[in-house]
């Protein structure tokens, strides 16, 4: 039997009431016709149904285990105008779904979006935002499937996303043990120094500000990193860093009753020179950074050295060794104790 999944996007058009339409102003079966010219193509060969019904349906595999995620962005939390276009909140809210999938090892199928859509909001601006998802997804082989629409005071983009991993393949924060080596897939702090760019606190060469915009504004998922790391025995743990280095290292080290050294830090070239106009530490700045949705993962010592050239001859990067996990709890950095610095839903906002 096929999994039956909430769609629900045309649900609400048979309740409407008798409430005539302004002329100019969103009507929910204009945009869920919008937003099915958009996604509804790309449909995978196991979606049973897609878009344009009151729940999609969905053949699963069974040799597979189910991995099911859901991320939320806000307008004025998340994201701002002034700092990226619709298209680009669009993209950046299906990547951060996608990578929480890669960090499980598993591999990207479908979604369904939430949108809360402000009153004063055109069918244009929808169909940005509807772009940036389904070009974001499909840049990952994964399928938009249905959703819901609602009327919101500020713009809200809710996700869920849904992947397939084998049961020995499977990676979760847990499961690493102290002497493993912690490493991470690319250069750290470019989307912070996106962000500073884009808020004019900073002004890099146009090279590294390039880099460093579409760090913030364009994130890629690793997603083949993480089937490339979910393959190997010796992987004991894996999770994305997506709210900066120093927070998510803690929350690996809490969920493997582990603690950790940070010998270094891989900084990226724009998140250096971003550094060094703020007067901070490179390195420090890295570590607070949010959004580089790189995958940190725990590998056995043993190990390290044989994956590090495999995942280089793969991918053409290096496999950057960040430190390594120890018996105890916290985490030390230069011999201090490195607190979190990174994102927190409830304590920052962007």
């Amino acid at each position: 039997m096929g999994v039956i999944l909430s769609g629900g996007a045309q649900r609400r058009s048979r309740r409407t009431s008798g409430a005539s339409a302004v002329e100019g102003q969103l009507r929910e079966e204009d945009v869920v016709a919008a937003i099915a010219s958009i996604a509804g193509d790309r449909l995978q060969r196991r979606i049973v149904l897609g878009i344009g019904d009151d729940a999609a349906l969905w053949q699963p595999s069974r040799s597979h285990r189910s991995a099911i995620t859901t991320d939320m962005l806000v307008e004025g939390v998340h994201f701002t105008r002034e700092t990226m276009t619709l298209e680009d909140a669009g993209w950046r809210a299906m990547t951060a779904n996608a990578s929480d999938l890669a960090a499980m090892g598993a591999r990207p199928l479908l979604a369904t979006v939430a949108l809360g859509v402000p009153a004063e909001y055109a069918l244009e601006e929808v169909r940005e935002l509807y772009g940036g998802l389904a070009a974001a997804a499909a840049s990952v082989g994964m399928s938009i499937v249905g959703g819901d629409l609602s009327r919101a005071p500020v713009l809200t983009i809710a996700i869920t996303a849904v992947g397939e991993v084998r049961p020995s393949n499977l990676k979760t924060r847990a499961g690493a043990r102290p002497g493993a080596v912690v490493a991470v897939t690319g250069d750290l702090g470019a989307a912070r120094a996106g962000l500073d760019v884009a808020t004019n606190r900073v002004a890099l060469h146009s090279e590294h500000s390039a880099i460093a915009l579409r760090a913030f504004r364009h994130p890629e998922a690793r997603v083949a990193e993480g089937r490339f790391f979910a393959a190997s025995a010796n992987v004991q743990a894996m999770m994305d860093v997506s709210d900066g280095l120093s927070t998510d290292l803690h929350r690996l080290s809490i969920a493997s009753a582990c603690g950790a050294i940070v010998e270094t830090v891989p900084v990226s070239a724009a998140a250096r020179e971003a550094a060094m106009q703020t007067g901070e530490d490179p390195e420090r700045y890295a570590l607070a950074g949010g959004e580089d949705f790189e995958l940190l993962v725990a590998i056995g010592p043993r190990a390290f050295a044989h994956l590090s050239r495999r995942f280089a001859a793969r991918f053409n990067r290096p496999l950057h060794r960040v430190g390594v996990l120890r018996a105890g709890a916290g985490i030390q950095f230069r011999g201090e104790p490195l607190t979190p610095t990174g994102w927190d839903h409830f304590l920052t906002s962007s």
